[in-house]
């Protein structure tokens, strides 16, 4: 194979969701960097590839990097993947393709299965547009911030979360969001998947009662911020929270009808609305 690097996906769950050419391409690459070799191990022996594999992960440092460079520099194929679907996507890999393109070195696709398009495709939400923020944080405050940063975007929200915060999680999106229509999709393609729609609070209510739907790895679509016509745009409304941190909201509802053309009355309302 030429001397590149190969970004292959592989299943998230159902195995038979690999396609021919990952299994061809893992099958011919001189060597394969894995998240978690124990875990791809299983993977490759299912489907009889008996390439090598090498550890590469968010915490691999600069040698391990260099280590796959030389090899790549040698004139020897690499392949890379995730523990489950399309590796870079909230996996590691980003400073190895950034490598790559810096050395002039081809970075081919083999695409396959993806948590973010699966569940996009099932949720029943827009998906013209749509905004991946990948794990949120584990601490209370951070995660809340993190989501009020994303209150005012129109495109649908999509979030990984794991079973252990779950329910924390969607208590928080109710919090800063309200009460907006929501997709919970829970171990897509495995045995067990769930692909509930409802609004969040009653998404909350039925988690909390059901313990099955507290394992495994969850993907959450939340619809977007819905602005009426003539309703203020998002731009202002996401200038207007962060200069009302800072300034009197008078002051700042005043800056941002300067800016944006909205009416001060309006967006100074706005505020006052957040403030209940």
């Amino acid at each position: 194979m030429p001397a590149c690097l190969f970004i292959v996906a592989t299943p998230i769950g159902h195995l038979g969701d690999i396609t021919s050419r990952a299994i061809e391409t893992l099958r011919e690459v001189d060597l394969i960097a894995a998240e978690d070799t124990r875990h791809s191990a299983r993977l490759l022996h299912h489907f009889d590839i008996d390439t090598p594999l090498v550890s590469y992960h968010d915490h691999s440092g600069k040698r391990d990097l260099e280590r796959l460079l030389r090899h790549l520099r040698s004139g020897a194929s690499l392949a890379l993947i995730s523990d489950a679907g399309t590796p870079l996507v909230s996996d590691p890999g980003y400073r190895l393709v950034e490598a790559c393109h810096g050395e002039a070195m081809p970075v081919i696709p083999v695409p396959g299965v993806s948590a973010v398009t699966a569940a996009l495709s099932v949720s029943g939400l827009p998906t013209d547009r749509f905004h991946f923020e990948g794990f949120l944080p584990a601490k209370a405050g951070q995660r809340s911030s993190r989501i009020r940063a994303m209150k005012y975007l129109e495109s649908t929200l999509v979030m990984f979360e794991s079973p252990r915060r779950l329910v924390s999680t969607l208590g928080s999106l109710v919090d800063e969001l309200g009460d907006r229509e929501a997709t919970l999709c829970r171990e897509l393609t495995k045995a067990h998947e769930t692909i509930r729609r409802n609004s969040l609070t009653a998404l909350l209510d039925w988690v909390r009662a059901d313990a099955n739907q507290l394992r495994g790895e969850a993907v959450l679509l939340v619809r977007g911020f819905q602005r009426e016509a003539g309703d203020i745009s998002s731009d202002a409304a996401i200038m207007l929270e962060k200069l009302a941190s800072e300034l009197p909201p008078r002051r700042a509802a005043a800056i941002v009808a300067d800016l944006t053309g909205a009416r001060a009355r309006d967006l100074y309302q706005l505020l006052l609305q957040n403030e209940d």
